[in-house]
């Protein structure tokens, strides 16, 4: 069965459920690479110095949230590329230029953020941090910053592989990213193999060479493929095409946004769960750390459900696009419940892999993570069905109004419900875990309702 037939109208539920999965499971495998390599640095560190293990902790915080920024905008790619395959699946030029465009426009926004980033002394100082603190995490900030664009490079390749239903290449970049950083933090940040003894310095290069052999990675994949070659993507790259770089930051901005509200809502309840105590703060970075890894399976789903929305709606098929929703959504869903099902049935093992109730401080933070998980439960349930939701509207390149109800579920309702039962309801943790549920739940209803009602609202006109 070849790609494009896969794509006909007439494929049945079951074809169509192959076909994501086919797509997911891959992208799954990728995301968890990916949190491996952002968490391989403040591991090795953890076990060569307390004082440079958090001063990384606290530079790769800010890095992160400028990289998912920039990571929204380029995301962009995905259904504009998907889109021009599905409407004409030799459509060489167009994806050509898309794929051009959207590393036009990494470059561009690299910029302003290498500027702020530069300053994160600055920053770290103006956030409460202590002026040692500060002064160790700002160097790894500046030095890990370079490896910035090559990363958003190299995710935009494998937006593009992926949109071409061949995300195995993605999976294999990836595992050499690993693997090599894996290495290199581990050489440079305590003198082996020949390096210099480079402690916290020498974790922000591995990080930044990591990031630059996933963009090479990439390029030599997308050149040397045979599948990819026909495309030349480099063809004419200094070619400038307005409108299409236009259309990149149109698209990709309100995800830039979306992204950037979604980090930021639950740094902030990081922030409330320190105002309630140290135990609870605790609690929480294991039971997130716990919600945030069956996440990867959700996301993934809505990830792959990007691309097949995208891929009907270049079509112009409302029979199949119907068909990708509800697809994504059941298994979206189904991966959620399994997930649910493990935090309800064991989350005293699941806790007991990050922290055992040895001493009774760890019984408090023990006791807390066990109950974060049964409200992480339901958390999981409405988180999956938003993040399918927003990547099913991905796909059709809706991003301005679910920018805007990100805005309403994760800040009006989400955050300000996490406070008032925090401290005016006296659930304190459970109150904040509780809040996010519900901002999130409210953002899933707006989302998906939006997709369900899509024809209704003009959002797939051009397929009647």
């Amino acid at each position: 069965m070849n790609d494009i037939a896969a794509t006909r109208p007439a494929g049945s539920f079951r074809r169509e459920g192959l076909m994501t999965l086919r797509l997911a499971l891959p992208l799954v495998i990728g995301n968890l690479a990916q949190a491996a390599i952002n968490t391989t640095d403040v591991v090795i560190l953890g076990r060569y110095d307390v004082d440079a293990l958090a001063a990384a902790a606290l530079g790769v915080n800010l890095y992160w949230v400028f990289g998912v920024f920039c990571m929204g905008l380029v995301t962009a790619a995905s259904p504009l590329i998907a889109a021009e395959y599905g409407r004409r699946a030799n459509s060489v030029r167009d994806v050509r230029r898309t794929v051009r465009q959207a590393i036009w426009a990494s470059a561009a926004i690299c910029v302003p953020v290498w500027a702020i980033l530069w300053n994160a002394e600055v920053i770290f100082l103006a956030l409460g941090q202590t002026a040692d603190l500060a002064a160790a995490a700002a160097p790894f900030v500046r030095i890990a910053m370079w490896g910035l664009f090559p990363w958003l490079v190299g995710l935009i390749l494998r937006y593009y592989v992926t949109a071409l239903e061949r995300p195995m290449w993605g999976v294999y970049i990836m595992a050499v990213g690993l693997i090599f950083n894996a290495i290199a933090c581990w050489a440079l940040v305590f003198g082996h193999l020949g390096l210099p003894e480079l402690g916290l310095e020498g974790a922000a290069i591995a990080n930044a060479l990591s990031q630059l052999v996933l963009g090479l990675g990439g390029v030599l994949v997308v050149t040397g493929v045979r599948r990819f070659r026909r495309y030349r993507l480099f063809g004419n790259f200094w070619r400038p095409d307005w409108p299409r770089f236009r259309a990149i930051f149109a698209v990709g901005l309100p995800i830039a946004c979306t992204y950037a509200m979604e980090v930021t809502v639950f740094s902030a309840a990081v922030f409330l769960m320190g105002l309630i105590g140290r135990a609870p703060l605790a609690a929480h970075s294991v039971a997130i750390q716990i919600a945030a890894l069956a996440f990867m399976v959700p996301l993934s789903i809505g990830q792959a459900a990007t691309v097949r929305a995208g891929i009907f709606h270049g079509r112009r098929d409302p029979a199949g696009l119907s068909r990708v929703g509800k697809v994504a959504l059941a298994l979206g869903l189904a991966s959620a419940a399994f997930s649910s099902a493990l935090m309800w049935l064991i989350p005293g093992p699941l806790v007991g892999l990050f922290v055992q109730p040895v001493t009774p401080e760890n019984a408090e933070v023990f006791r807390l993570a066990v109950a974060f998980l049964g409200v992480a439960a339901l958390f999981q349930l409405v988180d999956s069905l938003q993040a399918v939701g927003a990547g099913l509207l991905r796909g059709i390149q809706d991003t301005r109004i679910p920018m805007v109800f990100a805005a309403l579920g994760y800040w009006a309702i989400g955050f300000a419900l996490s406070w008032f039962l925090a401290f005016h309801a006296g659930l304190d943790g459970v109150g904040v875990w509780l809040g996010l549920a519900g901002g999130l739940a409210a953002t899933a209803v707006l989302m998906c309702g939006r997709w369900f009602l899509r024809e209704r609202l003009g959002l797939t006109a051009s397929e009647a």
